[in-house]
């Protein structure tokens, strides 16, 4: 389903009672998951937003958003977790277990065949056809995949294992994946279970002895049955696991006991260092604290990791920023009323002066190369002109027609070269065009037609120009040239303020220029640390708006003029900035 990108129609924050009754939905779709565990998968008071997207098929799917990463979608009124809530909760489904090259399938969009399960000592999980699954990777039981089953566990044992066994919904490494934090499924041993009592097994088949010999000789002899599939998985997930990217990264060095939250701590000091060491001098200072961690610390994080406070043990930035103003690093002040700054940096501290930049090394380098999104360079916009009926006469003598595509140059090369060959140039003062029946039929108005004579070449060439239709060229990189009529729109940022008298910024266009507003969005979010969402763009057919809260036109200059590198003309309301020194 999200095999290949959807179509973000809106992102807002849950409602109270909405929250409520996606408990109630959980708890009752989900009842082996007790209510403390619900409360923390839909948390009390913590960020939750509903997504409504289309699928690449059209489908219409509503995606649950808590810390960044989708932990629920809904389709049809059916509610399906996401392999990030497996993962915390890993016997949640039924999970059935295949070979680990079969995930890149899964992953392309195919649905799981019965001949790549692997049958384990103790038998297949007991499901019936619809009953939602599972599916984990031989040697880990961290899910890698949720799907629905074709067919009863029975009607697959009757089968021999043969034919589609599982309709894959959603993936490790698809699209609704890739809109979290992108994180690594955990190393979870399998459970030992004892093998089964084949009486039981008999008496879910009817007690057909010819399907009691299938059964045994499936779940016993499962490795001659599917020796095949199994000789070239073995080989493959052995000799190759280092270089195959459906492996890479689902079992962690065993060496690293660190926790997630103790791994996301360390990347927080060492952003925090690495930003006071190399980015921040005293002439800055006081710096605002948002300032710090937007403009500063987030680009002091490695490639192929993401800095987020809220994951790590410190939760906010500012009690962050305390730990360290414990250890006489910085100094930290509310210079206005709720506002925080940091006023003193001790630059000699030995955490600061012992810190080293770690260098990537060429492996890891090519590794991350070859694994991120690939970085955003802005189109090449050209204004082009539009041969109309009206001026048609003017242009055929040079080749052209109505509907011809002409650059600004190419149009005064053709008047020139118009006025030299029927001999128009005056006389006299050779500043002045003569106007032909022609010229006069195409750049004059009506009641200019008697009375101007001549013109000089200035006017002449704007004149001609204003009168053909205006079109623009937009070239992304790799990708062949689309032209449209009329003139690109601006990338429109406003500021608006809501029922609650807060401020918000709102930024439109984004399409146009290659930029997709949920990745902005998020981007924002976590610069700004405030609430982002995207939302229909009123009076215009599909196109999004992004709004954040305050005022954030400081950061969208740095993310669009800095990093994404677009021409300041292309982007009005830069000047609706926030003054320095006036709270946002």
């Amino acid at each position: 389903m999200f095999a290949k990108a959807f179509r973000v129609k809106s992102n807002t924050a849950i409602k109270g009672s909405d929250r409520r009754k996606l408990r109630a939905d959980v708890m009752a779709a989900f009842p082996t998951l007790g209510t403390d565990q619900v409360s923390v998968l839909v948390p009390g008071k913590e960020e939750l937003n509903i997504v409504k997207l289309y699928a690449h098929r059209g489908d219409a799917v509503t995606v649950y958003v808590s810390g960044g990463n989708p932990i629920l979608f809904e389709v049809e009124k059916n509610l399906y977790p996401t392999v990030y809530t497996l993962w915390s909760y890993p016997d949640l489904l039924p999970a059935f277990t295949t070979w680990p090259p079969v995930l890149e399938k899964l992953v392309g969009g195919a649905d799981l065949m019965l001949p790549g399960l692997v049958v384990p000592p103790a038998g297949l999980p007991q499901v019936q056809k619809g009953d939602l699954c599972a599916i984990a990777l031989l040697g880990n039981r961290a899910p890698v995949a949720v799907g629905v089953a074709a067919m009863s566990t029975a009607e697959m044992l009757t089968s021999g294992l043969k034919g589609r066994g599982f309709s894959v919904l959603h993936t490790y490494q698809d699209h609704l994946w890739r809109s979290g934090d992108k994180s690594s499924p955990p190393s979870l041993a399998p459970l030992a279970l004892d093998p089964p009592d084949l009486s039981e097994e008999k008496e879910s088949v009817q007690a057909d002895p010819a399907l009691q010999g299938d059964l045994r000789r499936l779940t016993l002899e499962g490795e001659e049955e599917n020796g095949e599939v199994q000789r070239m998985c073995e080989e493959k997930s052995l000799s190759e696991a280092s270089e195959d990217p459906s492996v890479r990264g689902l079992n962690p060095d065993p060496t690293d006991s660190k926790t997630l939250q103790e791994q996301m701590d360390e990347l927080v000091q060492r952003c925090f260092l690495h930003a006071l060491k190399c980015q921040v001098r005293k002439a800055d200072l006081p710096l605002l604290t948002s300032t710090f961690l937007g403009s500063h610390m987030l680009s002091c994080c490695p490639e192929g990791r993401q800095l987020d406070i809220k994951k790590s043990s410190y939760k906010k930035l500012s009690k962050f920023l305390q730990h360290m103003q414990q250890e006489q690093i910085i100094q930290v002040k509310e210079l206005s009323k709720g506002v925080e700054s940091i006023v003193a940096v001790d630059w000699k501290h030995p955490r600061i002066t012992s810190f080293v930049i770690a260098e990537p090394s060429p492996t890891s380098q090519t590794i991350q190369e070859g694994s991120r999104e690939q970085p955003y360079h802005p189109p090449d916009i050209k204004s082009l002109y539009c041969v109309p009926a009206s001026m048609t006469l003017l242009f055929q003598e040079s080749g052209h027609k109505k509907g011809s595509i002409l650059e600004g140059g190419e149009v005064r090369m053709i008047i020139i070269n118009y006025v030299k060959r029927n001999d128009l140039i005056d006389a006299d003062n050779k500043n002045l065009v003569k106007l032909d029946p022609i010229l006069c039929d195409c750049i004059l108005e009506k009641n200019e037609q008697h009375t101007v004579m001549k013109l000089p070449w200035d006017s002449l060439l704007t004149r001609c120009l204003e009168k053909l239709q205006p079109v623009y060229q937009v070239t992304f990189p790799g990708q062949e040239p689309i032209v449209k009529k009329g003139r690109i729109c601006p990338i429109d940022i406003t500021l608006a303020q809501r029922a609650s008298n807060k401020k918000v910024t709102v930024v439109r266009n984004l399409e146009a220029y290659g930029l997709d507003p949920c990745s902005v969005a998020a981007i924002l979010q976590q610069r700004c640390q405030a609430s982002a969402t995207v939302t229909p763009a009123p009076g215009a057919k599909d196109s999004l708006q992004v709004q954040i809260q305050g005022n954030q036109v400081h950061h969208l200059s740095r993310l669009l003029l800095e990093e994404y590198q677009l021409p300041r003309k292309h982007i009005q309301g830069l000047e609706k900035a926030p003054k320095p020194g006036k709270k946002k």
